[in-house]
């Protein structure tokens, strides 16, 4: 199934966070903070937001950190998926 995002929505993949720590402590899965960076897999084409048009800055494939509790989690053909707006993308990392 392929998702389109709708106006300035974006659709990501969390990427997964190391399980051990700088000291080589393995963490259980239910002691792991929720991650932040994702990858872009769809983008929206831009909207209207408050009577302005926002142009998208995102494009598909590109390392975002998200605001830590961002967005809506569904999940299509056994993927886990987000859906959030651009605005919740605090940066691009490169």
């Amino acid at each position: 199934m392929v998702i389109k995002p709708l106006g300035e929505r974006i659709v990501i993949k969390m990427l997964e966070t190391e399980e051990t720590t700088k000291s080589g402590i393995v963490l259980p899965g239910t002691a792991k903070e929720k991650p932040q960076v994702a990858k872009v897999v769809a983008v929206g084409p831009g909207g209207v937001v408050d009577g302005e048009f926002v142009e998208m800055e995102l494009s598909v494939g590109d390392k975002v950190l998200i605001s830590k509790y961002a967005g809506t989690e569904v999940k299509i053909d056994g993927e886990e998926l987000t859906i959030l707006k651009q605005s919740d993308v605090l940066a691009i990392v490169e």
